[in-house]
């Protein structure tokens, strides 16, 4: 099993592999570049967000997932929210509403689950897990020609308030190969090295955090944070061919597709399995995947909605939109309680328990879609990483009864019997972006920029 990282940015693959290099376990490489990516892949995520990550310990075969997602704020709170902000963003050529703002903003997750994930299984200081992403923040990172194009369609949620002076610098977007800097995120991380990840729910930060939402009317309370917790959620499994895939529950069911696929499935048969109801959302997620010399594996999917366009002034910090985005609020959901989400990071192993990859993806619904067509293209085809997840891939779902498949250059469309077809031009953003490591390599998805790289 080679050492490896894929991460949906070079930058962030890189800080992971120097923190391996350095003798850092897979749980310190992760964090390490998760926390990059808050610097480097901003237009994906950002420190206000939330995640999920799945662990794997080789020495006693243990798979572990944790959940630091959104909570939905307002404990204490005996106002309601000022109304979301209404946005429209075209996604795969259709507009979309979202909604932005104050009221948009959840309970952020990512400070926390980096602190749980390393006090958990990390070996390096704190401080020096932190300290890349402050480089990164201080020096500014080239944006990639994939995030450009995400940019793009998210520039009205990323634009208001100090959000034009971050992607917008010169009175227009930035494009590919350009400098993305965010003035002030470098504060932001040394206060998180110094103080840890407390800051953002007992100290400084969650203060500012709770003032400037309170300012546009939103709910988001001093109890909200400093009762925010990182659950341990059950690991769900399923059997694909001899391997088993080991991943939490997540709304999109995609352990449970697996399960149910056939042993011997046409793309047909995949194509009906996989098929998705309801708003296909734009899902700005990113993932990242770690595994270290000792075998252990460490995954990471994390988002901030596609931003609440409120910004902390000074510390460059974009608050997430997790409570625009309504079908991850379920019925009944309380304040302090969990969003449901489609991430998915998982491992799969071998008959004996032995490590095969580690494995996640981006996408919204389309999440299970790249991890499965890409565990079938591995594992039954024989691929090597890059080659599997740079395969085209098909994605079918329901609408207004009838069922249409999207196919990227390169899909048969004579595989999908009774769908019908909509072809796209290229390998898109839309189709999800996978990284993954294991016994196949270690590969970034080009959908979204990311790069995989081994020692």
């Amino acid at each position: 099993m080679p050492a490896g990282v894929a991460a949906g940015h070079p930058a962030t693959t890189e800080v992971g592999l120097r923190v391996l290099a350095a003798g850092g376990s897979a749980a310190d490489a992760a964090v390490a570049a998760m926390l990059a990516g808050c610097a480097a892949e901003s237009v994906l995520t950002g420190l206000a967000g939330g995640g999920f990550a799945t662990y794997f310990d080789a020495s006693t075969g243990e798979v572990t997932c944790l959940d630091f997602f959104c909570s939905v704020p307002g404990l204490g709170s005996t106002t309601p929210a000022a109304p979301m902000v209404p946005i429209r963003i075209s996604f795969g050529g259709v507009p979309q509403r979202y909604e932005i703002g104050a009221s948009s903003v959840g309970v952020p997750g990512i400070p926390a689950g980096a602190g749980e994930i390393h006090r958990r299984w990390g070996r390096l200081p704190w401080q020096r897990i932190v300290a890349p992403a402050q480089n990164l923040a201080r020096s500014g990172v080239l944006l990639p020609g994939a995030h450009a194009r995400t940019l793009v369609s998210l520039a009205p949620a990323m634009l208001p308030g100090l959000g034009a002076a971050v992607y917008a610098p010169d009175g227009r977007l930035l494009e590919g190969g350009e400098l993305l800097h965010h003035p002030g995120l470098d504060t932001t991380f040394g206060i998180l090295a110094e103080e840890g990840p407390a800051a953002f729910y007992t100290g400084r930060i969650g203060a500012a955090m709770v003032s400037e939402v309170a300012a546009g009317g939103g709910v988001l309370s001093p109890l909200d944070l400093s009762s925010y917790r990182v659950m341990q959620a059950p690991v769900s499994s399923a059997s694909f061919g001899p391997c088993r895939v080991l991943a939490r529950a997540d709304l999109n069911e995609t352990i449970r597709t697996i399960a149910a696929l056939p042993p011997l499935f046409s793309p047909l048969d995949l194509a009906s399995a996989l098929l998705a109801y309801g708003s296909q959302r734009l899902g700005d997620t990113t993932n990242i995947s770690v595994v270290d010399s000792a075998g252990d594996a460490c995954v990471i999917t994390m988002t901030l909605g596609i931003g609440a366009g409120v910004w902390l002034p000074g510390l460059g910090v974009h608050l997430n939109s997790m409570l625009g985005e309504g079908e991850l609020i379920r019925p009944g959901t309380l304040p302090g309680e969990r969003m449901a989400s489609c991430m998915c990071p998982a491992v799969v192993l071998d008959p004996a328990g032995a490590l095969v990859m580690a494995i996640g993806s981006a996408g919204a619904t389309r999440i299970r879609t790249a991890i499965i067509q890409t565990l079938t293209n591995v594992l039954v085809h024989g691929d090597d990483m890059t080659t599997a997840i740079r395969r085209p891939r098909f994605h079918p779902v329901s609408v207004d009864g009838s069922r249409l498949v999207h196919l990227e250059p390169g899909c048969d469309p004579s595989h999908f019997t009774g769908f019908k077809v909509q072809h796209w031009d290229r390998l898109d953003h839309y189709f999800g972006g996978v990284s993954a490591v294991g016994l196949a390599g270690a590969a970034g998805d080009p959908r979204r920029g990311g790069v995989g790289r081994t020692l």
